[in-house]
């Protein structure tokens, strides 16, 4: 069967995909705003024990066309265990659409272009990029260990070997003090990215990591609903991608929006200059719906 080893964390889009743990935790896990994998040990799992659990699914679940690479950094294992999970499953799973694996910044960086186009040719086939922001004072507030400048690098590289690539902005990460600054920076880095997929999450400082304790402190301030639609809206303003799916659909959102760009973009900042217009008549989902 297959044994999960803590929490499992997963992007909405993965709801119906297959879960494997090829690590446990992240190698860098230094993020402030980050509580997913601290009562983790990373350490990356054997392609023996993966190939029984892969067995046990092909056995007992029927209908498999998604896998999804958990834990935060299954990208960083090695490339010849990566190869060999990935021929596993197609091996099992007949209808295999598609395999996906978050992808830190640190990950794509030691992955080579020629190792992401051979993993892309097994079926590994879209990253999940968290970005955060694109300011790079913010980046260093959340300890993310690049610039935007580094993240537009690596995230080039994947594109270069035809994967796609959906990366997530942090809203609210740069508190009040950067919030503009933090939108519009985060939206050039996108440009420059040039992702398949744009999502936007909600920063959540919870207790236990650095950014709890700042927010603890006095020292981070969290944006009222108002003020995210705010900033949600520079960055979308700013925005000049071509074919590119937005969401804002993960549970940390106070607004659920959808669409493509360009051809969206309008409709989106209508209703979000509805909501700045109008305040008292926006449909804010309430905090008791709301999660990480």
């Amino acid at each position: 069967m297959i044994r999960y080893e803590g929490d499992l964390y997963r992007p909405p889009s993965e709801a119906e995909s297959l879960i494997l743990q090829v690590t446990l935790g992240c190698s860098y896990n230094r993020c402030t705003f980050c509580g997913m994998y601290r009562d983790k040990r990373f350490r990356v799992r054997s392609l023996a024990e993966l190939r029984g659990e892969i067995e046990w699914a092909r056995d007992h679940l029927r209908g498999v066309r998604r896998v999804f690479l958990a834990d935060g950094d299954a990208l960083i294992a090695k490339a010849e265990l990566l190869e060999g999970l990935l021929d596993a499953l197609h091996e099992a799973f007949a209808g295999l659409h598609r395999v996906s694996v978050y992808a830190s910044p640190q990950a794509l960086a030691v992955r080579s272009v020629e190792e992401m186009a051979r993993l892309r040719e097994k079926g590994l086939s879209l990253y999940y990029l968290g970005v955060e922001s694109g300011d790079d004072r913010v980046l260093a507030a959340l300890n993310k260990g690049v610039d935007g400048a580094e993240m537009v690098r690596v995230a080039r590289k994947a594109s270069e070997a035809g994967v796609k690539l959906s990366t997530m902005i942090l809203l609210g990460a740069g508190g009040r003090e950067f919030s503009l600054d933090h939108a519009r920076a985060s939206a050039r880095v996108i440009n420059a990215i040039a992702p398949r997929f744009v999502s936007t999450l909600v920063v959540s400082p919870l207790p236990g990591t650095p950014l709890g304790e700042q927010l603890a402190r006095g020292e981070f301030e969290e944006l009222s609903p108002l003020e995210l639609a705010h900033e949600l809206r520079a960055f979308l303003a700013d925005l000049e991608l071509e074919g590119a799916i937005f969401r804002s659909n993960h549970a940390s959102n106070y607004l659920a929006l959808a669409g493509t760009l360009p051809r969206d973009k309008e409709r989106l900042l209508g209703s979000l200059d509805r909501v700045l217009a109008h305040p008292e008549r926006a449909r804010f989902i309430p905090d008791r719906l709301r999660g990480l």
